[in-house]
Parts: structure tokens; sequence; C-alpha cells
């Protein structure tokens, strides 16, 4: 086989952890025929140009505009971690009588968590969340219309975005495919991003919840910043000292 340049090697490494959702540092040296540092000095490059996020022993992709998972692929990755969250970040309702849930797996695991035994307005743009809380018969479920987009199962464009501009919620629970100090909470789709700014925009009191491997992640387009946020709810897999970090910025800093 032929010797790869190293903008080749980084390209199969970006192939492989887009397709298999991590890479490892041992068999990529063994696939691509090079040794483990020469690894370790593609993954250094590819994530100072944001493509991947570098963890002990390999690394996993970050979300981009030209690559985001589906949502049949978040339902399959940190669930135990995600369910822990999403319990905690429930638990966040107060004495909110109107509730924004996102479109996502983490956010579909809060709307499973919210008490049957109160009434309750759900806004949502995700069919996945209209469903679940469907079936909760204290739940009046307002589905924003919109385009559908198929990996996410969630409407987006001017008709969503416009229907929830009419509302004020008194508390959104949002998600992100990350969230940084610097840059905030991020998304990949323009549209995605429009419809979650405006649900910031619509609510009293927003709440991020994501697990660990969101945290330093950037990625396309910002539709928040995190001192718009009161509460970020994530696991003790993010380190305390960096949750102070984001604290500093204004929210509480919920770690289960």
């Amino acid at each position: 086989m032929a010797t790869r340049t190293a903008e080749e090697r980084q390209r199969e490494i970006v192939r492989v952890a887009r397709a298999t959702g991590s890479v490892d540092v041992t068999a990529l040296a063994a696939t691509l025929g090079v040794a483990k540092e020469t690894v370790r000095r593609d993954l250094r490059a590819l994530e100072d140009h944001g493509l991947v996020r570098r963890t002990h022993g390999g690394a996993y992709p970050v979300e981009s505009a030209g690559f985001e998972t589906t949502l049949a692929f978040r339902a399959t990755s940190h669930v135990p971690e995600k369910r822990r969250v999403a319990a905690a970040a429930a638990e966040l309702l107060g004495d909110a009588e109107t509730v924004f849930v996102d479109e996502g797996f983490t956010p579909q695991l809060i709307a499973e968590a919210l008490p049957a035994d109160r009434p309750l307005t759900v806004v949502t743009a995700s069919l996945p969340v209209a469903g679940a809380l469907a079936q909760n018969g204290n739940a009046s479920v307002l589905l924003l219309g919109g385009r559908v987009r198929s990996g996410t199962l969630a409407t987006v464009d001017h008709w969503t975005t416009k229907m929830l501009a009419g509302f004020v919620i008194d508390l959104a629970f949002i998600g992100a495919n990350g969230i940084s100090r610097e840059h905030g909470l991020t998304t990949p789709d323009p549209a995605v991003s429009e419809v979650k700014a405006q649900a910031v925009r619509a609510a009293r009191r927003v709440v991020f919840a994501g697990v660990h491997t969101k945290f330093g992640a950037v990625s396309f387009c910002r539709f928040a910043e995190v001192g718009a946020l009161e509460a970020i709810v994530t696991s003790t897999l993010l380190p305390a000292s960096e949750a102070h970090r984001y604290s500093l910025l204004g929210p509480q800093v919920v770690r289960v």
C-alpha cells in the first residue's frame, strides 16, 4: 500500500470517526500502518481544526456544518449519563406551567421525566417529544409546524420560529451540539439555530442539559451565550474545576 500523506491519513481518520462515533489510537495505527505517535499527532492537528475532540486513547468527531449525528445514533451513545442528566433537569421545573422542550435525545428523556400529576403546557418542535408527551394525560402539547428534518424528526424554518415568537414560556429545556465558555451554545444547522435562539428569547428561564462531551465543543451556528442560562445540567464526568468556570459566567451548574 502506498504511503499516505498526513492530509490523506487525517481525512481517513475523520471518515472513520464519523462513521463509527469514535476512533482508537492503537486500532488506527494498525489500520494506517503508522506509529501511534503519528496518529496522536494527526489527532492533535484535527482537534486544532475543530474536527475531533481527543479522549484518553482516542477521539470522537465534533458535529459541524458538514457532519451531524442522527437522533437514532444519539439514542445509543452515553445513554445512562443522558438519563441521569435528564432526570436532574426535569427536577428544575419549579412552578413552571408552560415549558419548551428542544429537539434531541436528552430533551426527549427530559420530556419523559416531567411529572404526570400536574397540568403542563409543552411547546416543542420535536415529533418524538410530542409523541412521548401525548401519553401524559395532564400535558397539553403544542407541536410547532414547519419543515421536518429527517435526521432529528424536528420542525424548522420560518413557520416554526413565527409560531414560537407568539409565546411567552416559563421554562425552556435546551440542547446543543456544543457549549463553550468562549463561543456559547452552538449547533451545525442555521435553521435549527434559529428555532433554538427563538426559544431562548421566548423563555423566562433557560436550562441547558447535556453530557460531558458537549463541553468545549464548538459547532457552526451560535444561538445563545452561556450567561443566558439559569442552569446547566451535566454529569460528574465534567470536572468540578471546569463546571466552576462555567458557573462564573452566571448559570448554576448541576453535576449528577
